[in-house]
């Protein structure tokens, strides 16, 4: 997979460190597992409506910017705010 054993010793002991998006796909398809399964997420069924976890803004900018580098409060606002307009304009077209 290209990864040292340093490196991947350095994603276990630290919260800071964590494989790239590309890295974890190969590592899914390699050991088989989702990447939640790889992450330590919870492996059981999806929690009901009532019970459902909100995804963390440290979910979502990991799921937009896939875990690398320094994400800003700044840059985190503006994929906000454009996700807000794409669904004003996406409700916009449904109303007609």
């Amino acid at each position: 997979m290209g990864v040292s054993r340093s490196l991947a010793a350095k994603w276990k002991t630290t919260k800071t460190e964590k494989p790239s998006a590309d890295v974890l796909i190969k590592m899914s398809e390699y050991f088989e597992m989702s990447i939640g399964e790889i992450l330590g997420a919870e492996t059981e069924k999806a929690p009901t409506p009532e019970g459902e976890r909100k995804p963390s803004d440290e979910d979502i900018k990991f799921a937009l910017f896939g875990g690398g580098g320094e994400i800003t409060d700044a840059m985190f606002d503006e994929v906000k705010n454009f996700a807000a307009y794409i669904k004003q304009r996406e409700e916009g077209k449904r109303k007609g």
